[in-house]
C-alpha cells in the first residue's frame, strides 16, 4: 500500500504510463535497496514499456515534483540505484536492440538491455561490446552508462565512454536530444536554434570556455578516472562530446533513452597467462613492464579471495594457480591458436625479468581458461565474506590510481587498514591501477559507523596522494560523493554543481549523489538504528550463528541470480521465466530480511507479500551452491511456511503432495485401484481437491514396491555392506530403478542391505513446510541408519540425497544427523570412492543427461561424469538449469505454465533435438516425469543404464 505522500503521483503516472506502476510493500521491499550498504525505501516503481512511457512519467514526477532514480539490474555498489522518490526500472521492457550494423560495428539500444544479451547478438558477426564486468550476466547498458562501467577488458576496449558514439536522452525538464562529438560550426547552429535545448547547450559551451585550464589539469588524467563528471570531453580537442561527458554521471544529468555502442573485432583465439607473485604489492609493481606487451587484460587477485572459493569447479581452478600469495591474470588474443600460445609464453617471459616473480600457469583451452576466470568472476560475491565468517562491505571497494602508482598505493592503503583494523581481500584491474576490496567494517555499532566515515575520509586523501580517483568504474553514488572535494579543488567541485544545475536545475534527479551528496554513513541497511525483530527458527542456520536475521542478510546484491538463458547456472528458474525482480532469490532475500527487521514489513510470518513472492520459488536449491554467499532460498522457504501456516489450513497440496509418501504407502495396498482412480473420470476431481494442476497426469503408482520385492528375495550376496535408501518416489512409483541399483551394487562386490522398517528423509514435508513433521520423520530415519553406523548409505533419488545431506544435519542438528550427513553417497560416488576395482561395462553409446538441480547443490555431477566415461558413454551434460518440476512444485495448481515454460528453456529442446539412439539420463524423479510428460522420449537413471549392460555381460560370461 502507498504511503499518503505518494498517493498523487501514483494516480498521475497510472493514467498515462502503460507499463505497471506499484507501490506494494513487497515491491518497495524489493526496490529499496542495490548492491550497496545503503537502503531508502522509494515512493513507487515503475516499469516502462518504452520511451513513450519514459517520457510521460518523467512528465508526471515533473508536474508533481518527484524524484526521480533510473535503475537497470541493481547491481550498483554505491548506492546510485535506490532513492525515496520514484524507480524507474529500465531492465523488464526497455531492453531491445533497436539495430545492429556489422560493416558499422555499431549498435543502438535501449538503456533496460542485458550486456549478455547483446554480446550474444553482436557475437554472430564476430563482434563485442568491449566492456565487459563480472556482472555482464545482468547488468545492462544504462547502468553500464551511468557508472562508466569497465571491466576486465579495457586495457584493450576502454570504458563504457571509449564506446559510446551517441546517446538519447530526456532531461527532467521534458526536453529530449541526442548528443555525441560536435564540431564548433554544429554546436553554434543548435545554440541559435535556441529553445530549452538551445539554452542547455549554451550553458555547457560557456563553462567549457571559461574553464579550460582547469578541465585539462584536474581531468582525464589516467584512464579510470571516472569520480565526478567527466568534464574533459568538453574540450574543443574532444569535440565537445556531450554523450561521453554524460557517462559515468549516475543518472543525475538525464535520463537515457537509446544508446548507439561501437563494436570490437572478437579475437579469433586467447590465451591466459596466470603469473604468481608473493603478494598484491609485488604484482602491482609488475604491472607497468607487463602493460608494455600490450595484453587485452592485467587483472589481479590475491590468497585472501582463493580461500573464499567453495564452488568445486572454482576449487579446482584454484589449484591449477602457479607458486605465489598473488597473481596476475594476463590474456591475449590472436587470430591463430598457436599465436596466442606464443603471445602468452612471450608475456610470461616478459613477467620472469620483474621482481618477485614465482611462476607461471598458461591455459590455452576455452573450457580451462574459463574455469580460471570463474575465480576472479566470482570475487564481487566471494568476498562478501571473509575466511573466518564475517562480513564486508563495500564503501572503498573501487578506487584507482595511474598503474605506475598501484604498487606504493596498495602498501599505504594496507598501513590505512591496519591502522583501523580493517582486513579484506584484495582483486581488481591491476592493469589500468583499479583495486576492489570489500573491508569488515563494524556497521552495528554507533563507533563503527563512525569510524566508516572516518575511513573513507582519509582513503580519500590517500588517492588523492597518489593522483588518483575514489572510483575507477563503479562510480560515487552515496558512498564516496561527499569526499569528492578531498580530490579535487575547489573549482573543479564547483564546475560539478554548475554542470548539474544546467541539466537539472531542481536536483530532481537521484539527488544527493555526486552534487549536494548525502552523507556516507546516513541510510546504511545495517545500522546500531535498525535491529532484527527475535524470530524463533526451527532450522538451526549453524553458519549464521543461529539467525534468521543474519541468513536472509547473507544477500548483498549483487544479483547473480538475475541471469538469463543457458548461463549453467541452475538459480534461478523462476527469474528466467517471469524477469520478475520478485521471482529472484535477490528479490525474495530482501522480502524476508525487510520482515526480520520488522519496518516495512510489519506483520513478520504472517506477511502475505513474503508468502506471495514465494510462491514460485521452486525449491531448487540452485541459490544455495550457486549464490556468491550461499543464500539457501528453499531452506527460507521451508522456515516461512513452517511459521506462515502454523495453526492455520494449509493448501491442499500440503495435504496431497506434502503427505505423499503416506498416501503412496497406503495405495501401495491396492495399487491397482489406485491407478483407475487416478485414470478414471474421477482424476479431476481428485486433481482439484488435492490442488494439483489440472494438466498434470497423476503418475502411476508401481504394482509391486521395490522393499516387498527386495525383502522377499533370496538372502544377501556376499560382499562390502552398504545401505541402499529406499526412497518413497522410486520405492512406489518406479520401483526398477532401486532393482537396477541394487544389480549394480552386487556386480561391483557390495552386499546390499536396507534400513529396517519404512523409512523417509522427511523431504516432502520439509518443501512445503510441515517441519514439525518432518522432524519427526527424519529423526526416524537417521535412527535406523544409525543401526549400521559404519556402513555407507546409497542415495539414488537426489533430492532425497541431498536431504539426507543437508536439510536432516540443519533440522535436527544433532551429531548422529551429522554422522549420518557424511557417509551419505550417490550411486556414481560409492562405485568410484568405495569399488576401485569395478569396472564398469563397455556401453559405447551417446547420451544428454539433465542434472537434478539438488544433485548440482549438494554434490554435483563429476562422478557421474566419470563412471560414464569409464563405461565408454559420450555423455553431453546439459546446461539447463531446473527441469521446472522439482517436485511437488509443477504439480501444484497455478504453477504448470511456469513449470512448462523452464523446461522449454534448454531442457525439452535438447530431449526433442536429440537422435533416436541418443540415451537421455535423468536421476531424478521428477526430471523424469518432467520429461516422460512433456516430450515422446523416457529417460533413465544410471542405475538403469549400468544395470543393462551389466545383465548382459553376465548372461554372455
Amino acid at each position: 500500500m502507498a504511503s499518503s505522500a505518494g498517493e498523487p503521483i501514483l494516480t498521475a503516472l497510472r493514467r498515462v504510463v502503460r507499463g505497471e506502476v506499484t507501490a506494494d510493500r513487497g515491491r518497495l521491499a524489493q526496490y529499496a535497496a542495490d548492491a550497496s550498504n545503503y537502503r531508502r525505501v522509494p515512493l513507487g516503481v515503475v516499469f516502462p514499456l518504452d520511451r513513450e512511457d519514459v517520457i510521460a512519467a518523467v512528465a508526471a514526477c515533473r508536474r508533481h515534483g518527484v524524484p526521480l532514480t533510473c535503475r537497470g539490474a541493481g547491481t550498483s555498489t554505491s548506492g546510485q540505484a535506490i532513492g525515496s522518490g520514484l524507480v524507474l526500472d529500465f531492465s523488464r521492457h526497455c531492453n531491445r536492440i533497436l539495430d545492429l550494423d556489422p560493416r558499422a560495428r555499431t549498435a543502438r539500444v535501449e538503456p533496460g538491455l542485458v550486456l549478455d544479451d547483446l554480446q550474444a547478438a553482436a557475437a554472430q558477426h564476430g563482434l563485442a561490446f568491449g566492456p565487459d564486468p563480472s556482472t555482464h550476466s545482468r547488468c545492462t547498458i544504462g547502468g553500464m552508462i551511468g557508472n562508466n562501467a569497465c571491466g576486465s577488458h579495457s586495457l584493450a576496449w576502454g570504458r563504457t565512454s571509449d564506446n559510446v558514439i551517441e546517446l538519447e536522452v530526456l532531461t527532467y525538464g521534458g526536453t529530449v536530444l541526442t548528443v555525441g562529438p560536435t564540431t564548433t560550426s554544429q554546436l553554434e547552429d543548435a545554440i541559435a536554434e535556441g529553445g530549452e535545448r538551445g539554452r542547455l547547450l549554451a550553458g555547457v559551451r560557456d563553462l567549457a570556455m571559461e574553464n579550460l585550464g582547469t578541465l585539462r589539469t584536474e581531468f582525464g588524467r589516467f584512464p579510470r578516472q571516472v569520480s565526478g563528471y567527466a568534464l574533459e570531453h568538453l574540450l574543443p580537442e574532444a569535440r565537445f562530446n556531450l554523450a561521453r561527458a554524460l557517462v559515468g554521471s549516475e543518472g543525475t544529468c538525464a535520463v537515457v533513452l537509446s544508446a548507439k555502442l561501437s563494436l570490437v573485432r572478437r579475437p579469433r583465439a586467447r590465451a591466459l597467462a596466470v603469473l604468481g607473485y608473493p603478494d598484491a604489492s609485488a604484482a602491482a609493481d609488475a604491472v607497468p613492464a607487463l602493460v608494455e606487451r600490450a595484453p587485452m587484460t592485467l587483472e589481479g587477485l590475491d590468497r585472501a579471495l582463493t580461500r573464499m572459493v567453495t564452488r568445486p569447479a572454482a576449487l579446482a581452478a584454484v589449484e591449477r594457480l602457479p607458486a605465489g600469495d598473488a597473481w596476475l591474470f594476463a590474456e591475449v588474443g590472436a587470430d591463430t591458436p598457436d599465436e596466442a600460445r606464443r603471445a602468452a609464453s612471450d608475456l610470461a617471459t616478459a613477467a620472469e625479468r620483474t621482481a618477485g616473480f614465482l611462476g607461471t600457469y598458461v591455459a590455452t583451452g576455452p573450457d580451462e581458461q574459463r574455469a580460471l576466470w570463474g575465480i576472479r568472476e566470482d570475487g564481487a560475491g566471494l568476498a562478501t565474506r571473509l575466511p573466518d565468517g564475517s562480513e564486508a562491505w563495500p564503501g572503498w571497494e573501487d578506487a584507482a590510481v595511474p598503474a605506475e602508482r598501484l604498487g606504493a598505493y596498495l602498501r599505504d592503503f594496507n598501513d590505512l587498514m591496519a591502522r583501523y583494523g580493517l582486513q579484506g581481500a584484495v582483486y581488481g584491474h591491476f592493469g589500468e591501477g583499479c583495486l576492489h576490496v570489500r573491508l569488515d567494517f563494524d556497521f552495528e555499532t554507533h563507533e563503527g559507523t563512525k569510524a566508516f566515515r572516518a575511513f573513507l575520509a582519509d582513503a580519500a586523501r590517500l588517492v588523492a596522494e597518489h593522483g588518483g580517483s575514489p572510483s575507477g568504474e563503479h562510480g560515487d553514488g552515496q558512498a564516496r560523493s561527499e569526499f569528492l572535494g578531498l580530490v579535487y579543488g575547489r573549482q573543479a567541485v564547483e564546475l560539478f554543481e554548475r554542470f548539474k544545475h544546467l541539466w537539472d536545475p531542481g536536483d530532481k534527479l537521484n539527488p544527493g549523489v555526486i552534487v549536494h551528496p548525502r552523507r556516507s554513513d546516513h541510510d546504511l541497511r545495517v545500522s546500531p538504528r535498525r535491529s532484527t525483530i527475535p524470530l524463533h527458527t526451527t532450522f538451526s542456520y549453524p553458519d549464521d550463528g543461529g539467525d534468521f536475521g543474519r541468513a536472509v542478510g547473507r544477500c548483498v546484491g549483487v544479483g547473480k541470480c538475475l541471469t538469463g538463458g543457458s548461463s549453467g547456472s541452475v538459480m534461478c528458474p523462476s527469474y528466467r521465466v517471469t524477469r520478475d525482480e520478485r521471482d529472484s532469490t535477490r528479490g525474495r532475500a530482501r522480502l524476508l530480511y525487510e520482515m526480520a527487521q520488522g519496518e516495512l514489513i510489519d506483520d513478520g510470518w504472517r506477511s502475505r507479500e513474503v508468502r506471495d513472492a514465494l510462491d514460485l520459488c521452486l525449491s531448487c536449491k540452485g541459490c544455495s551452491s550457486d549464490c556468491p554467499v550461499g543464500v539457501d532460498m528453499a531452506t527460507y522457504k521451508s522456515e516461512f511456511l513452517h511459521h506462515h501456516y502454523r495453526g492455520r489450513l494449509r493448501p491442499p497440496a500440503h495435504y496431497s503432495m506434502g503427505w505423499l509418501p503416506v498416501w503412496s504407502r497406503l495405495a501401495a495396498r491396492a495399487p491397482r485401484l489406485a491407478n483407475s482412480v487416478t485414470c478414471s473420470p474421477l482424476a479431476p476431481l481428485v486433481k482439484r481437491l488435492g490442488g494439483i494442476a489440472p494438466q498434470r497426469g497423476i503418475p502411476a503408482f508401481a504394482s509391486e514396491s521395490f522393499l516387498h520385492w527386495f525383502r522377499r528375495r533370496d538372502g544377501a550376496r556376499e560382499g562390502t555392506p552398504v545401505l541402499l535408501w529406499v526412497d518413497s518416489f522410486n520405492n512406489h512409483f518406479s520401483p526398477h530403478v532401486l532393482r537396477a541399483a541394487v544389480t549394480v551394487l552386487e556386480a561391483a562386490g557390495f552386499q546390499v542391505h536396507v534400513p529396517p522398517g519404512t523409512q523417509c528423509c522427511g523431504l516432502t514435508w520439509i518443501s512445503t513446510g510441515q517441519l514439525g513433521v518432518a522432524r519427526r520423520v527424519a529423526a526416524r530415519a537417521v535412527a535406523a541408519l544409525e543401526t549400521r553406523p559404519d556402513v555407507p548409505v546409497v542415495g539414488l533419488e537426489p533430492s532425497c540425497t541431498a536431504a539426507l545431506r543437508g536439510d536432516l544435519p540443519r533440522l535436527l542438528d544433532t551429531s548422529a544427523a551429522r554422522r549420518t550427513a557424511g557417509r551419505v553417497k550417490s550411486l556414481a560416488e560409492i562405485l568410484l570412492e568405495h569399488a576401485p576395482h569395478y569396472t564398469p561395462p563397455r556401453i559405447d553409446a551417446r547420451s544428454i543427461s539433465q542434472t537434478h538441480c539438488h544433485q548440482h547443490a549438494e554434490g554435483g555431477f563429476d562422478a557421474d561424469g566419470e563412471i560414464l566415461r569409464r563405461a565408454g558413454v559420450h555423455n553431453t551434460v546439459l546446461r539447463s538449469g531446473c527441469c521446472g518440476l522439482a517436485g511437488n512444485f509443477g504439480f501444484e495448481r497455478g504453477h504448470y505454465d511456469v513449470s512448462v515454460a523452464a523446461a522449454e528453456q534448454t531442457l525439452l529442446p535438447a530431449v526433442r533435438a536429440a537422435a533416436p539412439d541418443t540415451l537421455i539420463l535423468a536421476d531424478g524423479f521428477s526430471c523424469r516425469t518432467q520429461i516422460s510428460q512433456l516430450s515422446d522420449r523416457t529417460a533413465i537413471h544410471l542405475a538403469e543404464l549400468l544395470a543393462i549392460t551389466t545383465t548382459r555381460r553376465k548372461r554372455t560370461s
